[in-house]
């Protein structure tokens, strides 16, 4: 902190003040920083730099090197614009360094000749182009060297993630002003012993540290740093949310009974050891006083909706409810159809209740869950609206519960008095992640496919190879087998999409398969109509259904043997490995073709993986080095705070430091009052804006 300049009033500023307190910021480029997600000074301070260039040793102009990005110190001694055609303009200025000149180039700035007067001394960063016989520097960055002391002299140079309108200079002085002003307004929040014990910068140090460091040593110390508080932070608040740490009661059920039995032996097939080991797991915990909070990840097809209805079942004959929700309709007709299977016989009342229902129908079941008179419900969102009471709760289970945010998994939790959580995903999660997203859940993995399933063959074809495709197609319908066909991405917009897949239904149709039956489904139908569509599917009505990625999810035929899609490179990769598994539920071959013709390496390498492995383990660990972590589940977590500079791979050993010191110190004062943990409390509740509510929640 010595090389802060303090400012004699910064104590009395505070970090959460609005940007245009600070010198420079008004309302345009107050703009400009919220296009950043920047909106206050504390953010500004957190926004750190994405890479850092060491310009400690300037080139002279006989040293620079054709091709390479150099940095030369030189005064002015001509600038003019040229135009060489119409809406280009090139501002160019001869920079002499005492022995010779080059020439910095600026492309449609033509504001920056105002600013280089003949004589001005500047610093010039760019791509040098040996033209002519002419150094030629194509500026990326610069800073004009007056009477006060530059930003960053001639050292190293933070580089930050910047927009349009905001380069890179201007950005660097605006953070160097909040720095001076409000940098003692930072309050440290890490306990003492934790600072102390692995030896971290305190706050203040780390954060002018990242901004504008001596040498690059000090960055990797600001970082570790700031990176675990990120951590801490985040682990602390999930283990606030999962609230094991109060070891508070919560619903003891009975043993495994009759009822259980009868349910197991009513099975048509045996569980897999893998589904066996996870219903025990299961069990255990919801026949202990904690409150379960379990994720049951399994590959597609892997059984999970059998071991959750076996707890469905158990929190019955417990003499309690118990309550699925899922994501879409079809997926909880699915659910609410297969419950009705499995648990009607046993005499275990299942109902379903989902938003499009009508208003008497929708109230009649509201009331008989209320009286009790339902055991089982299944549904949407629809089970969270404030109506919908529970006479006993005793097992809350969410299913593809990525789908799902936090603030959604706590209220349907509310629905009862501690019930046992149980939350389902076939999208396997690379341990990583989940420590991070699903901290505050135990985790039990289905890693064996039931006996019987074949492994699904996948092909890349590109576009030149449809006939073949189409001729496969024939063949497989020929033998009595039907087929998937996934219509491309065209851009994130509902209508344009399904104006696609109509065009591509009726091409299917008219064109290609005249002799067969073509279906369309897709998200905006009406829930009978989509009943209706996948009724003939599964009866055998329909030979081809075209679809959008609303079968993603859950939607099972065993007799589709083929899944077609389209642009697969648009995908991302968990995305191909659901719909791929879609096909492979019976006892026949299936096939998974993959229509592409990729431009980017990320769009190839996303085919090769899934051409190489049908491991949805494998794939999310490929998925997560080639999206990263912000983007592996499409959308963020609601509730979860963003990572801004730990990264969950590089930093696992981090994480898991953070997590167990997270643990004991909330098992020390699980509600953070205690004097020395009020700070950090308000850093967490900050950080998981629209969760403080459930912060107690054990």
């Amino acid at each position: 902190m010595d090389n802060v300049k303090k400012s004699p009033d910064s104590h009395k500023k505070a970090v959460s003040a609005g940007l245009q307190s600070l010198r420079s910021v008004g309302p345009n480029r107050a703009r400009l920083l919220n296009n950043l997600g920047i909106n206050s000074v504390e953010e500004l301070l957190y926004h750190f730099p994405r890479k850092y260039e060491d310009r400690s040793l300037l080139k002279k102009i006989c040293q620079l090197r054709d091709g390479e990005n150099e940095t030369m110190f030189g005064t002015v001694t001509n600038v003019g614009d040229i135009r060489p055609r119409r809406g280009m303009t090139i501002t160019k200025a001869a920079l002499y360094d005492g022995e010779a000149t080059a020439y910095a180039v600026w492309f449609n700035q033509p504001y920056i000749k105002k600013q280089l007067k003949t004589g001005t001394k500047i610093i010039v960063s760019g791509k040098v182009d040996l033209k002519y016989g002419n150094i030629q520097l194509s500026v990326s960055d610069f800073e004009i060297i007056g009477n006060e002391e530059p930003v960053y002299g001639a050292g190293i140079v933070p580089v930050y993630p910047a927009t349009e309108g905001l380069p890179n200079r201007t950005l660097r002085s605006i953070i160097k002003y909040a720095l001076d002003q409000y940098m003692d307004s930072v309050e440290e929040f890490l306990p003492p012993d934790v600072l102390k014990k692995y030896n971290l910068l305190p706050i203040g140090q780390a954060i002018f540290a990242m901004h504008f460091p001596r040498k690059l040593d000090d960055v990797q110390k600001a970082r570790r740093r700031l990176v675990f508080e990120e951590l801490y932070v985040l682990q602390t608040g999930i283990c606030m949310l999962r609230g094991t740490v109060f070891e508070s009661l919560g619903i003891c059920h009975k043993k495994n009974g009759p009822l259980t039995a009868d349910f197991m032996k009513r099975l048509p097939f045996k569980m897999t050891q893998a589904q066996e080991r996870v219903f025990q797991e299961v069990s255990r915990d919801m026949e202990s006083t904690k409150t379960m909070n379990r994720l049951i990840q399994g590959d597609v097809g892997s059984g999970k909706t059998v071991v959750a209805a076996a707890a469905l079942v158990k929190t019955v004959e417990s003499g309690y409810q118990g309550v699925m929700m899922a994501p879409t309709e079809i997926l909880a007709v699915q659910h609410a159809e297969g419950l009705m299977e499995l648990l009607g016989p046993l005499g275990v009342q299942i109902a379903l209740l989902t938003g499009n229902m009508g208003k008497k129908e929708k109230e009649g079941i509201v009331q008989n869950i209320r009286e009790g008179r339902i055991d089982v419900v299944v549904g949407t969102h629809a089970l969270i609206q404030d109506e919908v009471i529970f006479q006993k709760l005793g097992l809350a289970v969410t299913d593809e519960q990525h789908r799902f945010g936090v603030k959604q998994r706590a209220k349907l939790k509310e629905k009862g008095q501690n019930p046992d959580i149980l939350v389902m995903t076939a999208t396997p999660i690379p341990r990583t992640l989940a420590l991070t997203v699903y901290g505050d859940l135990d985790m039990s993995v289905i890693d064996e496919l039931p006996p019987g399933r074949s492994e699904v063959k996948t092909y890349w074809i590109s576009e030149a190879g449809k006939q073949r495709v189409y001729s496969f197609i024939r063949e497989q319908v020929r033998q009595g087998r039907q087929v998937y066909y996934v219509c491309p991405l065209v851009e994130e917009s509902d209508k344009i999409d399904i104006s696609a897949a109509f065009e591509l239904a009726d091409k299917l149709q008219t064109d290609i398969f005249q002799d067969l039956k073509v279906g369309l489904i897709y998200g905006r139908l009406k829930q009978n109509e989509k009943d209706n569509i996948m009724k003939a599917f599964k009866n055998g009505n329909i030979n081809i259904l075209v679809a959008t990625t609303v079968i993603e999810v859950g939607i099972n035929v065993p007799n589709a043997t083929v899944m077609v899609i389209e642009n697969a490179d648009r995908f991302g990769l968990a995305q191909l490995h659901q719909l791929r598994g879609r096909v492979g539920r019976g006892t026949y071959q299936s096939y998974c073709i993959l229509i592409a013709n990729p431009t980017s390496a990320e769009g190839k390498a996303r085919i090769n993986i899934m051409t190489r492995t049908n491991d949805g383990f494998l794939i999310a660990d490929e998925d997560l080095k080639l999206r990263g972590p912000g983007e592996f589940f499409g959308t963020r977590q609601s509730g979860m705070p963003d990572l801004k500079i730990a990264d969950i791979i590089r930093d696992i050993k981090v994480l898991k430091i953070a997590r167990e010191e997270a643990e004991a110190l909330l098992l020390r004062d699980p509600h953070l009052v205690l004097p020395e943990n009020v700070k950090l409390r308000v850093k967490v509740m900050a950080e998981f804006r629209g969760t403080e509510n459930y912060f107690t929640i054990s």
